[in-house]
């Protein structure tokens, strides 16, 4: 039996295969917990939670045949050789906010901006006020999947909210890049006006001896001042960055960095330089993330209004708030080109509002997958970066396993055919797109993603070297 959100949601799938676009009403919101998709996506699987971590899950990286899930609580490691079978490998119980994952070799890093008593995995909070409280980046040795080891702890300014790898062309080293944010003069690590990034050096040949080797000053000017408006509504002030994407391979970098957008040059990975900045005192209350295309001339920037837990998929807040934003790069230069939205309203009990995602690796065209928490899952074309299409969507109705305005999908990524997202408090769910304009990227293998390390895909369909 069709509800009449069921026949819009298909109406609208209809429309967007066809090029057109038609809002859906306010109304016409799925009951708690239904799914709700295009025709064009197929739900392959989901895997609970795992009971030893109590808190939300956060980001993913992945590697081979295996993905990497982060908890507040720690992170888990799951098996995704066969995606419909996708099985927890283990759960590495360590508190600490938001542990933000990334992988290289056989290490995992984990992101750390939660003020601890120390370093250890059995660490409790305490203030940032006192100055031997430990935040920053946390390395383990994944060698074995089932007994993930701790091997270091490196601590950062602020802490480290996100951070990026940028492997040195050597491959002797990998650079971390920490963002991080919310200095106060009353923390010791965390003075005003922390206008830096950290870069941490971890030698391959011995992780254990990593480092911060710079910290270097991107806003001496002391970037934009921010704007009291209402909540959610006011314009954030630059302090460091909150993400950076990086594209190694090209030798520039993306800042997403709370009250605007810069293009960074890390051909001397120790030396990163600001080349172009850019601001959107109109709309963009929080620069959030960035993306590269494939080719590396263009950016999304994202605006995180809201802060991930407010309800901003309205009428009331409109499609240019808390939006995606395009940039072509021109000469050196970020150009606007449009902004787009998720049109499907959402319940004033979902926040929900642009967050992370990643590339779909096909030749010829600008196509990106992303989870706008209880928004769901996706898939836009941007092609032509001025006039971005929605394909492809999967979202379920309010969660209801938890309380209001903290749920849904934190973040949502392609990696070797399948897209796997990672859900606050329903676990790991694996998507299947099946689109004329989508299915050349299932020859694409990589061997490892890391989404705010980018690497350039081969545009014949090949696999990745």
């Amino acid at each position: 039996m069709f509800t009449r959100r069921r026949v819009l949601i298909l109406v609208a799938a209809l429309a967007a295969l066809a090029g057109t676009t038609l809002p859906v009403q306010a109304a016409d919101i799925p009951a708690p917990g239904e799914i709700v998709m295009s025709p064009n996506i197929r739900h392959v699987t989901n895997v609970p939670k795992p009971e030893a971590l109590a808190d939300i899950h956060t980001d993913m990286a992945f590697q081979g045949d295996y993905a990497y899930v982060g908890n507040y609580h720690g992170f888990s490691i799951y098996d995704i050789r066969n995606p419909k079978r996708t099985s927890l490998v283990s759960s590495v119980v360590c508190p600490g906010g938001q542990m933000d994952v990334s992988v290289h070799g056989d290490l995992l890093f984990g992101s750390v901006d939660s003020s601890r008593n120390d370093d250890s995995c059995n660490s409790t909070s305490q203030p940032a006020s006192v100055k031997e409280s430990w935040e920053g980046v946390r390395i383990f040795d994944i060698s074995d999947k089932a007994h993930p080891k701790y091997i270091k702890a490196v601590e950062t300014n602020c802490g480290s909210h996100t951070h990026t790898l940028v492997p040195d062309r050597w491959k002797r080293n990998v650079y971390i890049y920490v963002s991080s944010y919310g200095p106060s003069d009353a923390f010791p690590d965390c003075a005003t006006p922390h206008d830096l990034i950290s870069i941490i050096k971890v030698p391959l040949r011995d992780p254990s001896a990593a480092s911060v080797v710079a910290t270097p000053n991107l806003f001496p000017d002391g970037g934009y001042p921010g704007k009291q408006l209402p909540y959610p509504e006011g314009r954030s002030a630059t302090t460091g960055c909150h993400d950076i994407t990086a594209y190694p391979e090209k030798g520039v970098a993306a800042g997403a960095c709370m009250g605007e957008g810069v293009l960074l040059d890390i051909r001397d990975p120790e030396r990163p330089r600001v080349t172009a900045t850019v601001r959107d005192e109109r709309n963009f209350a929080f620069w959030h993330s960035a993306t590269f295309n494939n080719k590396g001339t263009k950016v999304i920037f994202t605006d995180e209004l809201g802060g991930g837990g407010a309800a901003t998929c309205n009428e009331a807040i409109g499609p240019e708030r808390g939006a995606n934003a395009y940039y072509d790069i021109v000469r050196g230069r970020l150009v606007f080109r449009s902004y787009f939205k998720i049109s499907r309203h959402q319940d004033d009990s979902e926040n929900c509002v642009a967050h992370n995602g990643s590339l779909i690796p096909v030749k010829g065209r600008d196509i990106m997958v992303q989870a706008w928490y209880q928004g769901g899952i996706s898939v836009v074309d941007f092609t032509d970066s001025a006039h971005p299409e929605e394909i492809a969507y999967f979202e379920r109705g309010p969660d209801n396993t938890a309380p209001a305005l903290s749920g849904g999908f934190w973040s949502a990524y392609y990696y070797n055919g399948h897209i796997y997202g990672s859900d606050f408090n329903l676990g790991l769910d694996v998507l299947k797109i099946n689109d004329w304009r989508t299915n050349r990227a299932n020859g694409v293998k990589m061997r490892e993603l890391n989404a705010q390390t980018q690497t350039s895909y081969p545009e014949r369909g090949h696999g990745h070297h």
